[in-house]
């Protein structure tokens, strides 16, 4: 251990002009953070990237990831006297301040989602990507409890270190709260003396893009633990380092050796949803270098396909070429095209300074005869868009869409799923079949659809979600079929109020012409052709 702590000393301390890791140190040692930390004996947290540990010493940085319980101890332990030391020289008093480290950068081969968490990979440092669907309450847990024995007078101390504790695992001996000494004394807890952590479950899910057609989404439990809760909330996409661990739990008995496994957090990424705009936003490395770092879900692209991006760009027709490229199966439609375009490419959002919010998405409505290709235009916003959630009316509640409050199946607490329309936030929704939607479901959607915001207040729980997303919506009229006698909102089987939020609505009639019919022949002739 002590040969490993020295190791890890040299790494924090090596001359170099681009030591990140000790800038990060001289940073938290003058920070509020590790000030409030150093009053209650608190943690704070140090992030280490794993490329730069690879280009000190390839061989650690492989124990980090296979053996992360031998080698991240030593690293605290050196990271913690360096801060000390640090905040020492700044003339601030650190020695009751432990540091916990976080790792960022590339991991490879452990860099999988929520489905590709296997059993060769319990252990080992891991990196997931997902959606949050699910956040407890934050609890307190007891690190180290402080007792009095009356009849003797004398104070007892214990530490506690579960399965989740960093390190190896759990700390040798006894877990169990001590109500008696060793004579046999009763023994009262000095709660005020008592030291406690801040401790918190996520669930992190694949995210609905990258789950493969036809299958549920995995998911996995999280443990945020110190500095780490409630750093993430229901719909946030994240990238979660930490160690991939088994638990004993209540299912595992003689009879049965199947473990729950559940990920101890070490540090936490958010990401936005659009993979493009995010892979371009890093500033000269473009989207392929973006991609090759590892950036979440970013896009290599080749060389040819920028070229051919940038001459599109050229081009004075670039946004009717675009529209006539999307859906070219359908026949007609070029309005409806147009406005998925629009859609997809999303308006400007203003969020002005005395605190109003304009939303930039668009709300798109289709609403018309049956076999009219509506709900083929869905499944193709649904196959272009990176972020899109398909649901129909039926098979959508109220909750379902929005928010649903359900009860922990562990601890019993009540706890925050988020819905459909929260975890596309950034993205598109699409609702077919909106017509046979129930009204008391419907009611629920006008929020998002307007103040792109869920609100939430029942069972106790007060809170506001991100919900920014369009909305892609399919309806037949209430008779079957559209009667052009009758006034459009004779038709629309829609309140008013609702039909004001959709920004365009299109109707879409299935009319008897001949020229027409031969055209849409023709082209579907075509299709099956060629």
């Amino acid at each position: 251990f002590l040969a490993r702590q020295q190791q890890w000393r040299e790494f924090l301390g090596r001359d170099n002009a681009a030591n990140a890791e000790m800038a990060a140190v001289q940073r938290l040692a003058g920070s509020a953070a590790l000030a409030a930390a150093a009053a209650s004996g608190g943690t704070v947290r140090l992030v280490v990237s794993l490329d730069h540990v690879r280009e000190f010493d390839a061989a650690l940085a492989a124990l980090v990831v296979q053996r992360p319980g031998e080698a991240v101890a030593a690293l605290e332990a050196a990271a913690t006297d360096a801060v000390r030391a640090a905040a020492a020289g700044g003339g601030v008093e650190a020695g009751l301040v432990q540091v916990a480290v976080g790792f960022s950068g590339a991991f490879g081969g452990n860099q999988v989602t929520p489905r590709g968490l296997r059993a060769r990979l319990v252990g080992q440092l891991v990196c997931v990507e997902g959606i949050v669907t699910r956040c407890s309450l934050v609890r307190p847990k007891v690190v180290r409890s402080v007792h009095y024995a009356a009849a003797t007078r004398t104070f007892y101390a214990k530490g506690y270190a579960d399965a989740t504790a960093g390190g190896a695992g759990p700390a040798a001996g006894s877990a169990a709260y001590p109500t008696t000494d060793d004579s046999g004394n009763a023994l009262t807890t000095e709660f005020g003396l008592s030291r406690y952590a801040d401790h918190q479950t996520v669930g992190l899910q694949e995210m609905p893009e990258r789950a493969p057609a036809g299958q549920l989404p995995r998911g996995v439990d999280v443990l945020l633990d110190g500095d780490l809760v409630d750093a993430v909330k229901p719909g946030d996409r994240v990238a979660m380092v930490g160690v991939y661990r088994a638990l004993g739990g209540r299912g595992t008995t003689s009879a049965s050796a199947v473990f729950r496994t559940v990920l101890v957090a070490s540090a936490v990424r958010v990401f936005g949803a659009g993979s493009l705009a995010m892979a371009g936003g890093g500033g000269g490395g473009g989207i392929g270098a973006a991609a090759a770092a590892g950036v979440p879900g970013a896009r290599a692209l080749a060389d040819g396909d920028v070229r051919n991006i940038h001459a599109v760009a050229r081009r004075g027709d670039a946004f009717e070429l675009l529209a006539q490229s999307l859906a070219p199966s359908i026949c007609g439609h070029a309005a409806i095209k147009r406005a998925l375009l629009l859609q997809l490419v999303g308006g400007c959002e203003r969020n002005l300074a005395n605190g109003t919010h304009i939303r930039g998405d668009i709300n798109v409505l289709m609403v018309g005869d049956p076999s009219t290709a509506k709900s083929q235009v869905l499944r193709y916003a649904l196959r272009i868009a990176p972020l899109a959630i398909a649901t129909t009316g039926r098979g959508a509640s109220g909750v379902g869409l929005t928010a649903a409050v359900v009860s922990d199946a562990d601890t019993g607490e009540r706890r925050l799923e988020a819905g459909a329309m929260v975890l596309a936030d950034r993205g598109v929704v699409c609702i077919d079949e909106f017509d046979k939607m129930a009204d008391a479901d419907r009611v629920a959607i006008h929020e998002v659809m307007e103040q792109q915001t869920v609100t939430v207040a029942k069972a106790g729980i007060h809170t506001t979600l991100n919900a920014r997303c369009s909305v892609l919506a399919a309806a037949n009229p209430v008779y079957g079929r559209y009667d052009p006698r009758r006034a459009p909102h004779h038709n629309i089987a829609l309140p008013d109020s609702l039909l004001s939020r959709f920004d365009l609505l299109f109707v879409v009639a299935d009319s008897m012409d001949e020229a027409r019919d031969r055209t849409i022949s023709e082209h579907v002739l075509r299709m099956h052709r060629y």
